[in-house]
């Protein structure tokens, strides 16, 4: 990574640490209260995410903690694993309270997952589930095959994404392919649910092993205890063991047979 590259990720981080927020408004489609909003400090400006704890619906099955705090969490394990890209995630004060605060991302137009024909798919996408459409004709459940998606894939697997949908992967006008929306995830229980499943079965490849080692590696030390800050010690200790399952197979797993693996709506 350049120096200038750095220089910038600081900048962000710092805008959405410690700029001043102004809600602009609110996105309708989220399930919980999300706010847009701008974000400025020191003359540098932007957009961000705001996602205030006082917004959340309770959710029976994650009892412990904040979805806030889930997503804050799940940005520390990207950043510390370097699995998978998340926008700078701050947990800090807003407008309405304490809350969730990302990095707006500009995207491209371009589609990462999306329903087709067969017969209109690129050559190099990977096709996660064959269905009809509402006229009976076959379609596709599919993915672009590109390595950033293939690290938040493995990334949901360590966090126990149960809810990563087509939309929650982002086209960066930067060229970066960005993960969004973690709120449900790192469950003690299996619960993996995602539309990124192209790559049942195969091997790990040797970078791929060492990032997930370096997590391992840092769960014990500080970013275990970082992580206590907002996961109960049985949610870091599961996923202490997903990273050692995942690292002990060596492949990409498949869906359990216990739980829905794909998320409904697909989008």
């Amino acid at each position: 990574m350049s120096s200038r590259t750095d220089e910038v990720s600081e900048t962000s981080r710092e805008l959405v640490t410690r700029g001043k927020i102004e809600v602009e408004g609110r996105l309708v489609d989220a399930s919980n209260v999300t706010l847009f909003c701008t974000i400025e400090l020191d003359g540098v400006s932007g957009n961000v995410v705001y996602k205030p704890v006082s917004g959340e619906r309770p959710l029976w099955d994650f009892p412990d903690g904040t979805l806030a705090g889930r997503e804050v969490a799940t940005a520390m394990i990207a950043d510390a694993s370097g699995l998978g890209a998340i926008p700078p995630t701050v947990l800090r004060d807003g407008p309405f309270g304490p809350g969730m605060v990302q990095l707006w991302i500009e995207t491209t137009e371009e589609e990462l997952v999306d329903v087709r024909s067969p017969e209109s798919l690129p050559d190099d996408w990977r096709v996660v589930l064959h269905a009809h459409d509402r006229d009976g004709e076959p379609a596709v459940l599919a993915h672009a095959n590109r390595q950033g998606m293939r690290e938040l894939a493995l990334l949901d697997i360590v966090v126990n994404n149960t809810d990563r949908k087509g939309g929650h992967v982002l086209a960066g006008a930067d060229g970066r392919v960005y993960g969004v929306d973690h709120g449900i995830c790192l469950h003690t229980d299996p619960k993996l649910r995602t539309v990124l499943w192209g790559w049942i079965g195969e091997r790990l490849t040797e970078d791929e092993v060492g990032k997930l080692r370096g997590l391992r590696e840092r769960l014990d030390g500080e970013l275990g205890d970082a992580l206590g800050e907002h996961l109960t010690g049985f949610e870091i200790r599961a996923l202490a063991e997903r990273t050692e399952l995942l690292l002990a197979e060596g492949v990409f797993p498949e869906p359990g047979d216990d739980w829905r693996a794909i998320p409904w709506p697909l989008f």
